[in-house]
Order: structure tokens, then C-alpha cells, then sequence
């Protein structure tokens, strides 16, 4: 069975979003039954409420201090940010859940049931791609996929597990969210064509259960990412460059890095930006 969940940035629950999920046991039945299924995340993003990604359930374990709650574990490698925000009602005014209808009122349940067509809803809304910086979009949505018209048809598990797919917009949400700028050597480099030659560089790798999330991505040229893959540069937490000095000569560090030695994230919007816990991870990774 599908759910929302909805996660607040103030909550008093001890969440760890793409982690785990803190809750009281009266949702327990539910989430119980989501175990191995898919959730979609509910909140605010930029002061909007709305569905903003989707993820599955590993597990239910009990809150060993609270006795009447429990923890979800997430499986992050799952994690997917919608690269479409939707918004709790459709253009036409109707709402995704019909449990939140306008008459009704606002559903505030944390957790909510999610009906197979909701959830297909809420998908295809969610996962329409946006055109890459100065590329043409893609004809349809669901990346050429919406021939298929008949409720279902579409194989939505393959679209959300679609390695390819994935990989596809996770680049274009990194590369926007950067406005196709290297974080590191500060370039807005364009191929012949006018297309920005940036990458999107996992931060915690995608064999190592990296989300595909623009706070686990950083815009790199291909050198740089090719370096930051290696561990030849790694990011402290707050945001300066560690460079492997023994393996990176001088004069290659002054032609590829700006002399602030530090990301540079001004353009980038707050909740973008590279999340402390795959930095820490990417650090102490062992490369050798």
C-alpha cells in the first residue's frame, strides 16, 4: 500500500528525512502496510505546500525511548525529488487526494492512505520533465512515454526504478539548481552547440545508495568531477575545498579552482545545497 507522509522543517518528531520517518503508533497500521511500497513526501517547499519526491519503506522498527512511537526506515537509495513540485490541487481546482477535498476541508493526518490512481496522479505530475538549461524539452511527458493513455498502462515502478531515467533528471534538476555554473572553478562553459557543459556529480555515489537529489549533487566540469569521484577534492562542511596537495600540484589547482577555495553556492537556492551528511560521508570515504 502507498502513503503520504508529510514532513515539517520544524517538526518535534525525530525525522531524518531520507532516512527514517518518526511517528505515533496510531499511524502505525499504516506504515506498516507501506513496508516495501512506495510514500510520497508532503511539505512546504518555498513556503508552498505540496508533493516534492518519493521514496519506499524499508522497515518499521519501535522507538526504544517512546513507547508509543515508532521509526520508518527509508531506503535512500530509493529517494527521488520530483523534478515537477506539485501542488495539493490540480489546475482545475480538484485536489489530488480526495480526502482534501475543499468542502472537506484540509486533511492534516500526517499519514494518509494513497489510492493506486492517486498515486499514479501525483506521479505523472511529479516526474514531467522540465527542459534541460538551453536544451528543447523532450516531446510528451514521462520522457516519451505518454502514448500510453489508459490508466496504468504505464508501468510506474519502471519509471521510478529506470536507472537511466533517473540519472537524466537528476542532471537536469543539479545543472538548474547550479544555472549551469561549475560550483568549483566558477565557468558557465557552453559546447558548440550553446548547450552548458557542466556535470552533475553525485556527491554520496549511486553504488553506495546516494538519492538522487539535487542536495546529494554538486555542478562540476568534467575534470573536477572526474577529481571529486577520486577523492582529490573534498568539501568541509562548510563549503571550503580540501585539496590532496601530495596528488594536485600547485599550478593545476590555480588553473581549475577559483581563489576563494571554497563551493560556490550563491545562486543556489538554500535547499539545494550539498547536505552536510553526504559531504561528511564523501569525506571520509576511503579511496586508496
Amino acid at each position: 500500500m502507498k502513503a503520504i507522509l508529510r514532513q515539517n522543517e520544524t517538526s518535534r518528531y525525530r525525522d531524518e528525512p531520507g532516512v527514517r520517518y518518526h511517528f505515533p503508533n496510531q499511524y502505525l497500521g499504516v506504515l506498516s502496510e507501506c513496508v516495501g511500497d512506495w510514500v510520497v513526501i508532503y511539505g512546504k517547499v518555498n513556503g508552498a505546500l505540496g508533493y516534492h519526491s518519493v521514496q519506499k519503506v524499508r522497515s518499521i522498527r519501535p522507538d526504544p525511548d517512546l513507547a508509543d512511537h515508532s521509526f520508518a526506515e527509508l531506503d535512500r537509495a530509493t529517494l527521488q525529488q520530483f523534478e515537477t513540485f506539485v501542488p495539493r490541487f490540480r489546475p482545475g481546482g480538484l485536489p489530488y487526494e480526495t480526502s482534501m477535498t475543499r468542502a472537506r476541508g484540509i486533511n492534516t493526518a500526517s499519514v494518509r492512505r494513497l489510492t493506486e490512481a492517486e498515486f499514479a496522479a501525483i506521479l505523472d505530475t511529479g516526474l514531467q520533465e522540465i527542459a534541460d538549461i538551453d536544451a528543447h524539452p523532450r516531446s510528451g511527458p514521462l520522457y516519451d512515454m505518454a502514448e500510453a493513455q489508459v490508466p496504468y498502462a504505464i508501468d510506474r515502478h519502471q519509471i521510478l526504478t529506470s536507472r537511466p531515467r533517473r540519472d537524466a533528471a537528476f542532471a537536469r534538476m543539479v545543472r538548474r539548481a547550479y544555472r549551469g555554473r561549475c560550483a568549483i572553478s566558477g565557468l558557465r562553459l557552453r559546447n558548440g552547440g550553446g548547450r552548458a557543459e557542466v556535470q552533475a556529480c553525485h556527491i554520496m555515489s549511486v553504488a553506495d545508495g546516494g538519492p538522487d537529489t539535487p542536495d546529494n549533487g554538486i555542478a562540476l566540469s568534467g575534470t573536477l568531477h572526474w577529481m571529486f569521484d577520486r577523492g582529490l577534492i573534498r568539501v568541509a562542511d562548510d563549503h571550503s575545498l580540501l585539496i590532496s596537495h601530495n596528488k594536485v600540484d600547485l599550478p593545476t589547482v590555480e588553473r581549475l579552482v577559483n581563489p576563494e577555495m571554497r563551493l560556490m553556492l550563491d545562486d543556489v537556492e538554500p535547499r539545494d545545497r550539498p547536505h552536510p551528511a553526504y559531504l561528511r560521508w564523501h569525506r571520509e570515504k576511503d579511496y586508496a
